[in-house]
C-alpha cells in the first residue's frame, strides 16, 4: 500500500471542517484519511508547527541539517561512554 501525500490546501480544509464542529470520525471517513493521521495534523496545528502543511514526507533543508547533527552527536556520545567504561575498567586493574 503506497503512502498518500496530502497537499497543504487539503490539510487546511480538513482542519477547518473540524473547527466548524464536524466530528473527527466523520471527517476521516468522508475524506478517506486515517483517524490517526488527522489527529496528528490537529496536534501539529495546535502546536503552531508549519511543517505539517508542507504536503510532503521530505524534511526541509534546515531540518536535514538538524537531523545530521543529532546523529553525529549520538555517535560522539556513544564513543564517549565507551571510553569512560574503558577507563574505569583499566583503572580497576592497576589497583
Amino acid at each position: 500500500m503506497a503512502q498518500r501525500i496530502y497537499d497543504r490546501e487539503f490539510k487546511i480544509s480538513a482542519i477547518n471542517l473540524y473547527k466548524k464542529g464536524k466530528r473527527i470520525a466523520d471527517i476521516s471517513r468522508d475524506l478517506g484519511i486515517p483517524d490517526t493521521t488527522f489527529h496528528y495534523w490537529l496536534k501539529q496545528e495546535m502546536e503552531n508547527q508549519e511543517d505539517f502543511l508542507r504536503g510532503s514526507g521530505k524534511p526541509k533543508v534546515s531540518n536535514q541539517e538538524t537531523v545530521r547533527l543529532k546523529k553525529a552527536l549520538e555517535a560522539v556520545t556513544l564513543e564517549r561512554d565507551i571510553l569512560k567504561k574503558a577507563v574505569a575498567i583499566f583503572s580497576r586493574r592497576k589497583q
